[in-house]
């Protein structure tokens, strides 16, 4: 991603000098969607911006990226590839500067960057030319709006007084403790100066009588929304609750990955217009025969027609999981598609296609207990899109939080995207022993506590947000069978990290987890080849997989923090877990899907007083 700089100049086709924008620096294309996505802020040398709208991006045809079914499920037409950060792709992704107050080290000066006269280009105070240091503090509110920190109003309502025409601020700092008590904002006008101390506070803002203005920087001046409600919280301009992005993803499975649907991508815009346009199906015939589909990929106008038809029945029967009540993603509609191919596998696969699943091969040796099936992944596919952003508040793992903040001043049909080609494993548990274990007071006993901890959140949230739905009507979806999955594919991944050759931030796991299903997807990561190597799908063969899973139910035994992690009553993020931490079952962030949280080794192995709480007791 490469970012708007000054303007230098280049010789052009016929010796003139053209202006061009110098970029300001670069980051991966994956980090838009994961790290550094619109309205995200980061720092560049000694300057601070923040990631502008999508509508302001500059995309080329060339980077489009095709999935039906997220495309439907999200509703747009099409996903974007970020612009890479050499040319012609390069420069694409704009940025704004934020904060906009700045101060000076030197002559303490504490104002809008604009009014230090900085020479072009740079970041120097007009006065007495030394580095200007953007703005340590920032408000934002649970909506994802985002200002500058007020520090006037903070100074003069704090003191009660507001005399004088002119003011001045400058920010300075005592130094006898590092706590914001020694950072004083002084004013021109006389007024008693003012520590930051207490700014943090849930209600600092509100106290103040300082309201949120709805500001959305990365869309531009012109782009506040009026009328927010929500009280604005102080933040650190780096925190990492400044920005959460919301990414969603899918597989690609047949008859999507198939080479037939691959081809159609870039003419099927085209064609369904043609068809809501009702062009006759015979004219329509003849100008897909004589299309590169055809012409090129030998396949039969009719087979191509039928094609387009039956994506367009499948765009117009998506629909993404925004009920009100909280639902897991691992049991949303793309996730059962997706748990048909994976358990049922696929049959000889063409070069092209993206998905190839089969049965792993006996060699003698059945599966494990309690596992149903392993199939091998030698092939699959994932676009991951970034469908917009929050603030302050994590969004809810169970997807009960619908708080989405705008990616574009106007409506788009994309969204930034990208895929992800790799291997991996994917393993069903057995129904009958999962149902038998599932009645046991034990596990039922230890997901009562993660699900009363999570329905208290999804309420509280609910209650300051406003919804009109009675706090009764919301509960949590956790379950005693997908804390248990959940936590199995942590151990696997954290063991199979160890034997495969892959660190464990470079895999990921899928679940499928409803009444329905009780599986687990565990992949590569990884944005490029090294994601096809052999040694997760190697992980699937029986024999392999009776040694590591002994190991892993073997190392989750025993935590060095034990006994205060076994014997947690809650732990983690927001109290949604048990026996779980970082020295046993918790993963990078990248690998897993719900931030961390919704995990118990206890489900796997049973604690000391009840080890019939563990489903693999019996293992042992």
């Amino acid at each position: 991603m490469a970012l708007r700089g000054t303007r230098t100049r280049q010789p052009g086709a016929k010796g003139e000098a053209e202006a061009t924008k110098k970029p300001l620096g670069a980051v991966r294309r994956a980090q838009t969607i994961t790290t550094y996505g619109v309205g995200s802020m980061i720092a560049i040398e000694d300057q601070s911006y923040i990631v502008s709208g999508i509508d302001s991006w500059r995309v080329w045809p060339s980077d489009v990226i095709y999935e039906p079914r997220l495309e439907g499920w999200l509703g747009v037409d099409r996903f974007q590839l970020p612009p890479a950060d050499e040319p012609p792709s390069g420069n694409g992704i704009k940025v704004r500067l934020f904060p906009e107050m700045y101060s000076c080290a030197s002559c303490k000066k504490l104002q809008y960057f604009k009014s230090f006269g900085s020479p072009e280009g740079q970041s120097q105070c007009g006065d007495c030319n030394k580095p200007l240091t953007p703005s340590r503090f920032v408000i934002a509110c649970e909506n994802g709006h985002l200002d500058d920190f007020p520090y006037f109003e903070w100074l003069h309502k704090k003191s009660g007084q507001n005399s004088g025409d002119k003011h001045e601020l400058t920010l300075e700092s005592t130094g006898q403790t590092a706590s914001l008590r020694a950072v004083l904002i002084k004013c021109s006008c006389g007024v008693e100066p003012a520590s930051l101390e207490g700014a943090f506070g849930r209600n600092a803002m509100k106290e103040m009588g300082i309201k949120c203005r709805g500001r959305r920087p990365w869309l531009g001046r012109d782009a506040n929304e009026p009328d927010c409600s929500v009280i604005p919280r102080t933040m650190q301009r780096g925190a990492s609750a400044a920005w959460f992005g919301i990414a969603r993803s899918a597989l690609s499975i047949p008859p999507w990955s198939e080479t037939l649907q691959q081809r159609i991508n870039a003419r099927y815009r085209e064609w369904s217009q043609l068809l809501d346009d009702d062009v006759p199906e015979k004219a329509l015939l003849n100008m897909i025969a004589k299309s590169d589909v055809v012409e090129e990929g030998g396949f039969a106008p009719e087979d191509v027609l039928a094609a387009v038809l039956r994506r367009r029945e499948m765009k117009s029967n998506a629909h993404s999981d925004s009920g009100e009540q909280p639902m897991l993603e691992s049991a949303n509609t793309l996730r059962h598609q997706e748990y048909a191919h994976l358990y049922d596998g696929t049959g000889s696969v063409g070069r092209e296609e993206h998905f190839e699943c089969v049965q792993a091969p006996t060699d003698g040796t059945s599966l494990p207990y309690g596992l149903k099936r392993s199939m091998l992944v030698k092939r699959l596919r994932e676009v991951r899109a970034l469908e917009s952003f929050t603030r302050v508040e994590m969004p809810d793992p169970a997807g009960g939080d619908k708080r989405r903040s705008a990616m574009a001043k106007k409506t788009m049909d994309w969204l930034p995207a990208i895929e992800v080609s790799g291997e991996g494993v994917f393993l069903a548990i057995d129904d009958d022993l999962l149902g038998e274990w599932e009645q046991r007071i034990g596990p039922r006993q230890r997901a009562d506590a993660i699900w009363s901890n999570h329905t208290a959140l999804l309420r509280d949230r609910a209650k300051r947000a406003g919804s009109m739905r009675p706090p009764s009507d919301i509960t949590s979806p956790v379950t005693a069978r997908y804390v248990m999955l959940h936590t199995l594919a942590h151990v696997l991944i954290n063991e199979w990290s160890l034997d495969c050759g892959y660190p464990a931030a470079s895999l990921r796991e899928r679940l499928y987890v409803d009444d329905e299903m009780s599986g687990i997807l565990i992949y590569t990561a990884t944005s490029d080849s090294a994601g096809s190597l052999g040694g997760v799908v190697a992980q699937g063969e029986h024999r392999k997989l009776h040694d590591t899973l002994e190991a892993a139910l073997a190392r989750s035994e025993w935590c060095s923090q034990d006994p205060p992690c076994m014997e947690s009553e809650a732990s983690g993020l927001d109290s949604l877990n048990l026996a779980a931490c970082y020295a046993c079952v918790l993963l990078p962030e990248t690998s897993c899907e719900t931030n961390n949280v919704f995990l118990d080794r206890a489900m796997l192995i049973g604690t000391p007083e009840e080890p019939s709480t563990g489903f693999f007791h019996e293992v042992n």
